[in-house]
């Protein structure tokens, strides 16, 4: 553990920053190993106080320190390992500073570093410090203006902002001087400085402006960023008709790395983006690929509204960028996509990633209320649950006053830092309500129970409902307050026929009821039938559900809901009580069958979006299925949805076969969401034929791999093999890397998928990639396609009962934590919810999280996830 334990920042201690700065000036001289690193910061005193100046600082070789062009003595200021302190300094002075740091020792991958030979900084969220000494706050902003010097090698020269100057030097050396005309914080600082290709294009804003948009990437990849091009320009589109939101600088950049600890990075004007989610071509990339390209993109463009021109106060107010502008990338892929096939995926996201989460020792606030390291607060619950809370708030103001409440909150706080609570003003004050019991979704952990219960009177027309919630206690906080959520309902008749009502008044088919209390009662009138209760629509609030609903109504709803979200959820429902029975002894034979029958039938429905039907193949996950059946054993529920899925192979073989053989694709690949959705479900039918224990299947997952055309469909052929196990897989997985190994994002699928290969000698498998020579710990990307792939998404094999899995995992988390703690830390998770299996497995779990946390010199990082995974 760290020498010293480690003392939380605590949100209600929060003072505003003792000094301000108005300009900053920066001059690097760039060297592998000996940059140097010259500020000049415009220094005012923020109040009326005597405080000492205090910079942050970490890894800095101190050159000169100077105040008003006077050099400070050893006497006159003091340097540790993480602070600059200058006593008795005036109300207004220029500070320069010069330092020496190390880009290419730095393997943490935050600061400045070097990654395939070229400069390249990640500032968020407190990497600044790494660069120069600094007040590392978010609540600091600045113009910045950056010369950057560099020998000619080094041929692309990059930062924030506007080009204003470069030129040739002697000694075949060169630079740049860029100014940001906008102020911000250093976390979005940004600079790279290399050799790459450039893919150029031009977009005109809705005034007319024409803005030179520029992709930079490794050399011979710009046609690979055509895409993403493609989706930046249709972004910038979006947010203007969207939220009225023009691009403010005349240059906007995006630069592709490989070693990135995030995905991508806001940087004002200059985003920095991991390879992965930039680059993508029909041979290398998948649809997924192409997806999460499309969105990400969008993501970071969208902060340049939301997160750069308005930022946050300080870290504990990260939601107020991540999870609104996580909103407005869902609502441009929905668009872009289809709305009720991403909200689908957008909730199997949450439900994957955040709602364990809730459940575990890890929970949170949507706004945290402390921290060890901000670093480790970049989770689900700030990005995804975040988001879910903007959607419910658009929900109970309605889209109109939501828009308006937008506009009012960029034009109340551009160009400065701001909370969460001056954000919902903004929509209190254009709506007229008290949106004080919103809030309680900020400050409140743990997921919502949700329970429906319903009574129909055939002589009144009535039907009345029955609404409770309660959400489970959490680390610190035992007690909960109902919070308002919005529940969206409809009925249908029994034979699936939408069934119109009466609410306060007036006729309807589809309703809005906020529960805002423990328990509350709603009558609906006018209803002419007995109903079924389409409950929960769109997934109208971040709750878990429980209804009075009987099986048939559930296939009722399989077949015919027009609210495509509830009809994909019935689906899961059925599916999940099916295995839940068979993992606990009770196996439904019969209504396995039916629940074939079912699918079937909706996959014969001509209608039905394809990218929908894949959807409706797919059975709940293992890590799903785990949440709903406590304590978890994770080798029971694999054998039982493993029995579910064979025998829905056996039952709609003839359909499967039909829909693999008449989804081909004969023309060219285009990676548009209609040709996509064909090819999702044509994997997809590959995919469950794969558990039909028929010999013909293998043969043809082999020559689906062998005629694969495009990654997507190569990826769907390897996966199937890897599902039916033997020589055959061996000798695809051995092709595939020959054909691709001077490809590292494909590589990177190879070690993912076998991650995750189902046999019981997986933990061998793996074991042995981290000693392949194309294995490399100390690129993320790398190092999560193998070990994070396995912890999360392989249980089965992860809970082992000898808990060698655990073991593993541990193993990795200690040596990555030696050289990058971010990384590290990230791996933490898959062992924190040790409460929710077996106890057996449980007790295995918290003892690799003893010996983490038991071990001298941890990082903060790593030591804070551990630590509080380990509480009881």
């Amino acid at each position: 553990m760290p020498t010293e334990t480690p003392q939380p920042i605590r949100l209600a201690e929060y003072r505003p920053p003792a000094f301000l700065i108005e300009e900053v000036a920066l001059d690097f001289d760039l060297a592998a190993h000996t940059t140097r690193v010259k500020a000049r910061l415009s220094i005012r005193r923020n109040g009326e106080h005597a405080d000492p100046l205090v910079l942050n600082g970490e890894r800095l070789k101190p050159v000169s320190v100077a105040v008003d062009g006077r050099t400070l003595g050893d006497g006159e200021r003091t340097i540790d390992a993480e602070f600059l302190t200058i006593a008795n300094v005036p109300d207004a002075f220029v500070l320069e500073t010069e330092v020496e740091i190390d880009p290419e020792a730095n393997k943490a991958l935050d600061g400045l570093y070097m990654s395939g030979g070229r400069f390249c900084t990640q500032c968020e969220a407190e990497g600044f410090r790494k660069i120069t000494w600094y007040p590392d706050r978010p609540d600091v902003l600045s113009r910045f203006t950056v010369r950057i010097e560099a020998d000619k090698s080094f041929r692309h020269l990059l930062s924030n902002g506007n080009l204003m100057e470069s030129g040739v030097l002697p000694n075949s050396r060169h630079y740049a001087v860029w100014n940001d005309p906008f102020p911000k914080p250093a976390y979005l600082f940004a600079l790279v400085a290399g050799e790459l290709d450039v893919l150029e294009d031009t977009l005109v804003t809705m005034s007319g402006r024409t803005v030179e948009l520029r992709i930079f990437v490794d050399a011979g990849m710009a046609p690979r960023a055509a895409y993403a091009m493609d989706a930046l320009k249709r972004s910038m589109k979006w947010d203007e008709q969207a939220f009225g939101r023009e691009y403010d600088l005349d240059l906007f950049m995006i630069v592709a790395v490989r070693d990135f600890n995030f995905g991508a990075m806001e940087n004002k004007g200059l985003n920095i983006f991991n390879s992965s989610l930039l680059l993508a071509e029909p041979a290398t990339a998948t649809d997924m690929d192409y997806e999460r390209i499309e969105s990400v993109v969008a993501h970071e463009y969208f902060h340049n509204w939301t997160g750069d021109r308005i930022t946050c106060r300080d870290w504990f107010q990260l939601c107020l960028k991540e999870g609104l502008t996580v909103f407005r990338d869902q609502s441009f892929s929905a668009d872009m996509r289809g709305a009720a096939v991403q909200r689908i995926k957008d909730v199997k996201a949450l439900r994957a990633r955040q709602f364990p989460e809730d459940q575990g020792p890890l929970a949170h606030p949507v706004r945290p209320s402390s921290y060890l390291k901000i670093d480790n607060f970049y989770t689900a619950t700030i990005y995804e649950k975040g988001a879910e809370v903007i959607r419910m708030l658009k929900t109970l103001i309605g889209a109109d006053k939501f828009r308006e409440g937008m506009d009012l909150y960029f034009d109340r706080w551009d160009g400065h830092a701001t909370t969460v609570e001056e954000f919902i003003k903004c929509f209190a004050e254009v709506t007229g309500r008290d949106l004080s019991a919103f809030f309680a979704w900020y400050e409140q952990a743990g997921t919502p129970k949700l329970d429906v219960k319903h009574r129909y009177d055939p002589e009144a027309r009535t039907l009345e409902l029955d609404l409770t919630q309660e959400t489970p206690a959490t680390p610190g906080q035992p007690d909960k307050r109902p919070l308002p959520t919005p529940i969206t309902i409809g009925l249908l008749d029994s034979e699936g026929r939408t069934l119109a009502f009466e609410r306060d008044g007036a006729a309807v088919d589809e309703t809005v009821v906020v529960l805002d209390t423990a328990r509350a009662k709603v009558t609906l009138t006018g209803v002419d039938s007995a109903p079924i209760v389409s409950v929960l629509r769109g997934f109208s609030a971040p709750v878990t559900l429980t209804t009075d609903a009987e099986p048939k109504d559930r296939y009722v709803q399989l077949a015919a809901d027009p609210d495509l979200f509830n009809r994909w959820e019935a689906g899961q429902d059925l599916a999940r009580a099916l295995i839940v029975a068979r993992a606990t002894g009770a196996p439904d034979e019969v209504g396995e069958e039916r629940y074939a029958h079912a699918l079937g039938r909706g996959l014969d429905d001509q209608a039905a979006d394809p990218a929908f039907k894949a959807l409706m193949l797919a059975l709940p996950s293992e890590s799903d299925l785990a949440l709903a059946l406590q304590p978890a054993d994770p080798a029971a529920i694999h054998d039982a949805r493993e029995a579910l899925r064979q025998r829905l192979a056996v039952h709609l073989a003839d359909d499967l076969k039909h829909l693999h053989i008449g989804l081909q694709e004969l023309g060219e690949f285009s990676p548009d969401a209609a040709s996509a959705g064909r090819r999702a479900l044509r994997n997809a039918a590959l995919d469950l034929m794969a558990a039909n224990p028929r010999s013909d299947v293998a043969e043809l997952a082999e020559g689906h791999y062998r005629a694969a055309a495009n990654m997507t469909d190569a990826m769907g052929g390897l996966s199937a093999l890897m599902s039916i196990g033997g020589e055959a897989f061996e000798a695809a997985l051995a092709d595939f890397f020959e054909q691709w190994k001077s490809e590292p994002l494909v590589i990177d699928k190879w070690f993912a998928l076998q991650a995750r290969d189902p046999s019981e000698g997986a933990l061998g498998r793996v074991l042995g990639l981290t000693a392949h020579p194309a294995f490399d710990e100390k690129n993320p990307n790398r190092l999560r396609a193998l070990v994070s792939s396995f912890a999360n998404f392989n249980p089965a094999r992860f809970h082992d009962p000898s808990g060698a899995g655990y073991r593993f995992l541990a193993d990795q988390i200690l040596a990555v934590d030696g050289f990058n703690p971010m990384t590290a830390a990230r791996l933490v998770d898959p062992l924190g919810g040790w409460r929710r299996y077996k106890p057996e497995l449980g007790a295995l779990m918290k003892q690799e999280l003893a010996r983490i946390v038991a071990t001298e010199g941890l990082s903060k990082n790593v030591y804070e996830l551990a630590s509080k995974a380990l509480a009881d």
